[in-house]
């Protein structure tokens, strides 16, 4: 029986939603017991895309797609961390489970995710290398904070990961980031007033 279009996208909507459920992989290797899962990192994501894309005069919505989407694939999958790559093909898993999970989507949907997905991968527009940028920074906002509740190790991956940053601006807002506390912006907001 043939599913309606309707069903296929709460299917989709759903299946997204299993982000939520899966963790960060990778801070398990630096002591953290309960990361923050993919929907999270996602979420955040997207958001530092739309930034890095309006302080680059990019497509924002184009950058906040490739950000949003980008770990989709890790509700079939699963999160692997970087050692994982070493032992698996990850890219070709990842581009799978990708075109599996759009396949029943309308054409229109199916083919800019398709699109924005082919993009990010190439690495060879202006919003893919934003985006790939606001994940890395992402992580580095993520160890960060890792590291000021206390986790040392999470220092680890400020070493190599900078190296990667591409756009002038992401590079601005990590050197930023270094001298920033993170709790700063709240502890603003809570003051005490008489």
């Amino acid at each position: 029986m043939k599913k309606d279009s309707n069903a296929c996208l709460l299917d989709f909507i759903a299946e997204a939603g299993l982000l939520k459920n899966v963790k960060r992989s990778g801070w398990w290797v630096v002591g953290i017991k309960n990361p923050e899962s993919v929907a999270e990192h996602c979420f955040r994501c997207a958001v530092l895309g739309y930034v890095l894309a309006m302080m680059e005069n990019a497509e924002p919505q184009a950058v906040t797609l490739m950000c949003l989407f980008n770990d989709i694939h890790e509700a079939r999958i699963n999160d692997a961390h970087k050692m994982a790559s070493s032992y698996l093909n990850y890219d070709e898993a990842e581009e799978k489970a990708f075109r599996d999970q759009i396949k029943a989507l309308p054409k229109q949907m199916r083919g800019q995710l398709g699109q924005r997905r082919t993009d990010y991968t190439k690495q060879e527009t202006k919003e893919s290398i934003i985006a790939r940028d606001a994940d890395i920074l992402e992580c580095l906002l993520q160890a960060k904070e890792y590291y000021e509740q206390g986790y040392p190790q999470a220092k680890l991956f400020f070493q190599k990961a900078p190296k990667f940053l591409k756009t002038k601006s992401a590079v601005s807002l990590w050197k930023s980031a270094k001298r920033w506390k993170s709790s700063d912006w709240w502890q603003r907001i809570a003051e005490f007033k008489r």
